[in-house]
């Protein structure tokens, strides 16, 4: 690979700017995976499979609720105790 030294009279380049912000986590992918192993699972299985993917979402669906019940939380004033300086 040869590169060019840049004249004197031209600025360096800055570099490129960051990638765009994506949308955010995309659980589509995460509940594919999940059914095609549930799937793949031998019959004797699937049962257990299957409920072991309920408590999965069940503790994800909990967790969600936690966060957002401490988005809701209005932010508390700290507590100050009042010291008295002789």
């Amino acid at each position: 690979m040869h590169t060019e030294p840049l004249p004197d009279d031209e600025p360096p380049r800055s570099p490129p700017p960051p990638p765009p912000r994506g949308r955010g986590f995309d659980p589509s992918a995460l509940f594919v995976v999940l059914e095609g192993l549930r799937r793949a699972a031998p019959r004797e299985l699937q049962g257990q499979l299957t409920d072991l993917i309920r408590e999965f979402l069940l503790t994800l669906r909990s967790l969600i609720d936690w966060y957002l019940e401490r988005l809701d939380q209005s932010r508390r004033e700290p507590e100050v105790e009042n010291i008295p300086i002789d």
